[in-house]
């Protein structure tokens, strides 16, 4: 239960890190990219012995591809901190937790897994999610520039969008690739290996900057390096969670993307004084909801 209860507040700390960088000063995008240098430099340091990256095969297909992903852990992330940041710490984690539709829809209807039965619960879930996302997403209108006003209400809808679809896509692909390439012993190797992969990317970026005369201040090294540590730690202490659970992630997963969501409101709530509308309010149980249909069977098990 400790590492769930880690994993947790870890994962909440990263809307809140994120969220807090508007009002430090810190460049977000930039952040972003010194954090996952920070990232592997954490999983060096918990790697198990003899899976070093000097044992790494960088040809293979399997770790071009983790590598490749490392580009959308960059793009995934950057809308977090937008959507933090415009839209609020609710409405982020909402459109990041429920966004476990994606992989549920691929996995039952692109890699066929069999595993678990699909009920007409499951799919009502499935749909009352969408349904929550747009509630939660929503923004008042409360500008007397109609034009203005409506274009900025479109960017505020489309950043929780545009991030639920980049999660969803970001953990079919690790879902797969771990899957497919790696051993269940490899999972920090994995890890440390994608997380590599957007240092690349994140880089470029710095480097980018750098020549447009746009350098890092030391505020926001300092908040990339402190992103990078519960970034990492979140997935570490999550694979410990499932271990404990006799690797359960039907049951897992469903009650953790809950915990997240209802500590991130009240975190947003307390912290930054966020105000939920009506609209949002119902998203939020609706997001309960549809998680618990989604997952009931392995709700009635585990506490039957």
């Amino acid at each position: 239960m400790l590492f769930f209860v880690l994993t947790v507040l870890l994962t909440v700390s990263l809307y809140l890190i994120m969220r807090a960088f508007g009002h430090f000063g810190v460049n977000t995008t930039q952040a972003v990219a010194i954090n996952y240098f920070s990232c592997v430099a954490t999983g060096w340091f918990l790697l198990p012995t003899g899976q070093g990256l000097s044992a790494v095969n960088w040809s293979s297909p399997a770790t071009l591809l983790t590598v490749s992903l490392g580009i959308l852990f960059v793009v995934v992330f950057v809308l977090i901190g937008q959507t933090t940041q415009k839209v609020g710490v609710t409405a982020t984690s909402l459109a990041s937790n429920m966004s476990l539709v994606i992989p549920v829809v691929f996995s039952l209807f692109v890699f066929k897994n069999t595993s678990k039965v699909f009920t007409n619960l499951n799919y009502v879930g499935l749909l009352v999610a969408l349904v929550a996302l747009a509630l939660s997403s929503f923004q008042k209108n409360n500008n007397a520039d109609g034009r203005a006003s409506t274009q900025k209400k479109t960017a505020l809808w489309l950043l929780p969008i545009l991030l639920f679809v980049g999660s969803g896509t970001n953990n079919t692909l690790i879902n797969y690739l771990s899957f497919t390439y790696y051993k269940p012993t490899e999972t920090s190797l994995f890890t440390v290996v994608a997380c590599t992969g957007a240092c690349v990317v994140g880089a470029g970026v710095l480097a980018y900057d750098v020549v447009r005369g746009q350098v890092p201040t030391l505020k926001t090294v300092f908040g990339g390096v402190v992103l990078g540590v519960p970034n990492f730690l979140s997935l570490y202490f999550l694979l410990k969670a499932l271990d404990s659970f006799g690797n359960s992630a039907a049951f897992v997963f469903p009650i953790f993307n809950i915990s997240v969501i209802l500590v991130s409101a009240a975190a947003g709530f307390i912290l930054f004084k966020e105000k939920l509308s009506g609209f949002n309010k119902i998203g939020l149980i609706l997001a309960v909801v549809a998680i618990l249909l989604i997952s009931y069977q392995e709700v009635l098990v585990a506490f039957g």
